[in-house]
């Protein structure tokens, strides 16, 4: 039976893919660096932001390091404006607590631009606890974030479903020994999704509950 919830935040909860091209666009312009793909900059979406600066750019840790100082100055101008939650999540999140589901997040993202979403769009109390990047653990997808969660929180991996957008997510989320559903609205195709064995794959968030059912 499922008590717990991990969810991945970007692609899975909100829809926050074009302020993120967006700022790595404009990171790349401030740089002087050739500007990748879109497809190229969403695929790494997922991953730390270090971490796609040097695949997307080619980058030497220090060159990486001066590529996310920047993305953050330029965050409240490009990404901010640009962050949308998924339509229904706020209803889904509120729905589950009502049946004492446990939540908490599971995200690459930075502490304060995640505080600064959720506090913005009035979700911040339906979870427990987070864990970023900030808490400085091997990314994504690595089981360790999630295995700190399940130490902070108490909880069984068999007793937790890890919810995510990419294939990260559900590698992570299996390799701690939870369940595992990938949410199709995000960032990896059905396809892609599929290739990383989720115990379950879903459309829509409505889907998500009844499943839980």
């Amino acid at each position: 039976m499922i008590k717990n919830i991990l969810f991945d935040f970007d692609g899975t909860l909100a829809d926050t893919a074009q302020g993120i091209v967006t700022t790595l666009r404009q990171s790349f312009i401030q740089m002087g660096r050739p500007v990748p793909t879109e497809e190229a900059m969403v695929a790494t979406i997922g991953v730390p932001l270090w971490k796609a600066f040097q695949t997307l750019g080619n980058m030497t840790d220090e060159e990486a390091s001066q590529a996310v100082e920047i993305y953050r100055r330029l965050f409240m101008e490009y990404e901010i404006p640009n962050i949308r939650m998924f339509p229904g999540v706020a209803e889904m999140l509120e729905q589950l607590r009502e049946r004492g589901i446990r939540m908490a997040i599971v995200t690459s993202r930075d502490r304060l631009s995640l505080d600064l979403i959720l506090q913005n769009n009035g979700i911040d109390k339906s979870f427990e606890t987070v864990v970023t990047v900030n808490d400085q653990l091997t990314p994504k997808p690595a089981p360790d974030m999630v295995l700190a969660l399940l130490e902070r929180m108490d909880i069984k991996a068999t007793e937790t479903l890890v919810v995510g957008d990419t294939t990260f997510d559900i590698q992570m989320g299996n390799r701690a020994g939870c369940k595992t559903c990938a949410v199709t609205w995000g960032n990896h195709s059905h396809e892609l999704l599929l290739s990383a064995c989720p115990n379950m794959i879903i459309d829509d968030l409505d889907s998500l509950y009844h499943e839980l059912s």
